[in-house]
């Protein structure tokens, strides 16, 4: 790795070393949701989960779109996808 590989993969870490956007995270790596469905599931408030779904959007790890009255959220790249997949395989294998 380069030090440019370094200082992206660095800011990518620091962008999701949070309890709640690595829960937000783990929501969408099974593909899109709504704000709705993630509030439902993550149980913080609006605001909060708004603020954390922002920094997840303004580094590029998330996109949105609106459907009528519903925001939907997805992962934008499957390198994200693997990440949480062995986070997943890592961390909690009997779930």
């Amino acid at each position: 790795m380069d030090k440019n590989d370094i200082y992206t993969i660095a800011a990518l870490l620091k962008a999701i070393a949070h309890p709640i956007r690595l829960e937000i995270l783990c929501c969408l790596r099974k593909g899109e949701h709504s704000v709705t469905e993630l509030q439902r599931t993550i149980q913080t408030t609006d605001g909060n989960l708004s603020q954390h779904l922002s920094v997840l959007r303004n580094q590029g790890i998330i996109s949105s779109r609106k459907e009528a009255n519903f925001i939907y959220n997805k992962i934008n790249d499957k390198h994200i996808v693997a990440l949480m997949n062995s986070l997943q395989k890592i961390y909690c294998p009997t779930r």
